[in-house]
């Protein structure tokens, strides 16, 4: 039963890096079509980018106290 909450709290993780991959690709088409906004596409990209980890770190550190304090 804890390894199935950790798991489930570990699907954020996954979200986050399919988002990031995303985002990623979608900035590199965006610099490709105009490369004049290079600047602005890679900081929205990393502001982006660090909201997404900030939500996987969330899940992970939820994921780690299930294990943890419910055994």
């Amino acid at each position: 039963m804890i390894a199935l909450g950790a798991s489930i709290a570990a699907l954020g993780c996954i979200g986050a890096g399919v988002s990031l991959g995303i985002a990623t690709a979608k900035a590199c088409d965006a610099c490709a079509r105009q490369p004049e906004a290079d600047g602005k596409i890679m900081k929205l990209l990393i502001l982006g980018g660090a909201l997404a980890e900030a939500t996987a770190i969330y899940s992970f550190v939820i994921g780690v106290m299930i294990i943890l304090f419910l055994k």
